[in-house]
C-alpha cells in the first residue's frame, strides 16, 4: 500500500515535469489495470492540494516499522517496504507526520525541489 502510493506520488512529478497535465494522465491510466483505490480516491485529493488525512503519516511510519520487524523476524528482506518507510519517515521528519499518507508527495516535492 505504501509503495503504491509512492509510485502514485511519483507519476504525478513524471507528469507535470513532463509537462503534462497530471488529471488527463490520472483519467488515461485509471481506468485500466493500472487503475487503484489511491489512484480513484487520493490522487484527485492530491490534486486539489487537499492533504487531509484520513490516515495519518506519522501512523503509517510506526505500522511500516512494525511491518519491517516482521519480515526481519522472518528473514525476509522486502526492499520496497524498507524504501517505502524510509520514506515515509522523511516525510515525518520534514513535518508532514499529521498530513494523509498522500501526503508524501509534498516530502518528494521538496526532496526534488519542485
Amino acid at each position: 500500500v505504501a509503495a503504491s502510493m509512492v509510485g502514485a506520488c511519483e507519476a504525478i512529478q513524471f507528469a507535470e515535469a513532463a509537462g503534462l497535465d497530471p488529471a488527463r494522465v490520472l483519467s488515461s491510466v485509471s481506468s485500466g489495470a493500472a487503475g487503484s483505490w489511491t489512484l480513484s480516491n487520493l490522487v484527485p485529493r492530491i490534486l486539489q492540494d487537499d492533504f487531509e488525512p484520513g490516515f495519518f503519516i506519522e501512523h503509517f511510519v510506526k505500522d511500516l516499522g512494525i511491518a519491517v520487524a516482521e519480515a526481519d523476524r522472518l528473514g525476509l528482506s522486502l526492499p520496497g517496504l524498507r524504501l517505502a518507510r524510509r520514506l515515509y519517515e522523511g516525510a515525518a521528519e520534514a513535518g508532514h507526520g499529521e498530513r494523509g499518507t498522500h501526503g508524501i508527495l509534498l516530502a518528494l516535492e521538496e526532496e526534488v525541489g519542485l
